[in-house]
């Protein structure tokens, strides 16, 4: 398993997302959070990433930077020598055990404490999406040559051999929301619809619950084809389908993305985390913002977990000044 473990970031990679995410937080309406200070920076990685310093003394300083609530513009805290402190307390000249740095495979399970109504804390820092945003006319028309190219895909042998019909996605192409599923089951490669049986009566549902319609939103899964008996799509099959469910995404660059179910929120967060682990913090892809919530399969099923799903939504209608 040790081989499987990501190396830690260095030290100007800690720097980049330590300043990204500031700004993500002023930009979620966080007032405490100090604004990046440039100089203030380059002082600390001068100081305190010299050859000579110490890890944990290079993180103690970095965290002594941070404003408190309500207070005003922050001074960088210089760090005492040991000298000095082992004159004031014999005590404090013991070192401390390093701290260990999270890896990419044990992202937080927490959110943030923000003021009412701030976006929860995200999982990493966002990147924009590439390319220029499209006017709404040639996004739709990308998306129908898309369709057309996915319609003649036989990448996944066996995938094409037993489909009725591939199912690609519908919905508004200017879409500020986009429900993303995992895989069509019979009715939807009967009807080349996504989301059209009990499931997807009950995701409708909950899309009027958020006061949309399923015009309002686009509608897509993992894989294009229904894989046999309604078992998940196999990796394999997701890689095949992954560059036309990027572009889809990428064509729309919704606001948020809604992922129903561990195959499409694994997917879309390249992740191994269950449902319970990723949902109730937003996490970012692209522009995006991800929502991980259970597959409505999975609530009909589970009546209980209705009220967690609604939960996650709630959160996204509270970020997006809805509810």
């Amino acid at each position: 398993m040790l081989e499987n473990i990501s190396p830690p970031l260095d030290r100007d990679q800690l720097i980049m997302q330590a300043a990204a995410l500031a700004d993500h937080l002023h930009r979620a309406g966080v007032q405490w959070m100090p604004r990046p200070n440039e100089q203030a920076v380059q002082e600390l990685k001068t100081r305190l990433f010299s050859p000579n310093a110490e890890a944990e003394g290079a993180g103690n300083a970095a965290a002594s930077t941070m404003e408190a609530p309500g207070a005003g513009t922050q001074t960088p805290v210089s760090r005492p020598d040991s000298a000095s402190l082992s004159a004031a307390n014999p005590s404090a000249a013991k070192p401390t055990p390093a701290k260990t740095v999270p890896t990419k495979s044990a992202p937080a399970t927490t959110s943030a404490p923000t003021a009412a109504g701030a976006s929860p804390l995200l999982n990493a820092v966002a990147k924009p999406y590439p390319g220029a945003s499209l006017p709404l006319a040639q996004r739709e028309s990308e998306l129908v040559a898309l369709a057309s190219e996915v319609a003649a895909c036989q990448k996944c042998s066996q995938l094409a051999r037993c489909r009725t019909h591939t199912v690609f996605g519908e919905g508004n192409a200017n879409a500020r929301v986009v429900f993303f599923g995992e895989a069509p089951g019979a009715d939807e490669d009967r009807e080349a619809r996504p989301f059209v049986g009990k499931a997807g009566e009950l995701l409708t549902k909950m899309i009027q619950a958020c006061k949309f319609s399923r015009d309002d939103v686009y509608i897509l899964n993992t894989v294009k084809c229904r894989p046999p008996g309604n078992r998940n799509p196999d990796p394999e099959e997701i890689a095949n389908c992954r560059p036309y469910f990027e572009k889809q995404i990428e064509l729309i660059r919704p606001e948020y993305i809604v992922c129903l179910g561990a195959v499409s929120g694994q997917a879309l967060l390249d992740s191994k985390l269950s449902v319970g682990r990723l949902r109730g913090r937003f996490h970012p892809y692209f522009d995006s913002k991800v929502v991980v919530t259970y597959h409505p399969a999975y609530l009909l099923r589970n009546p209980a977990a209705k009220k967690a799903a609604w939960d996650d939504l709630q959160m996204m209608l509270r970020d997006a000044g809805l509810l």
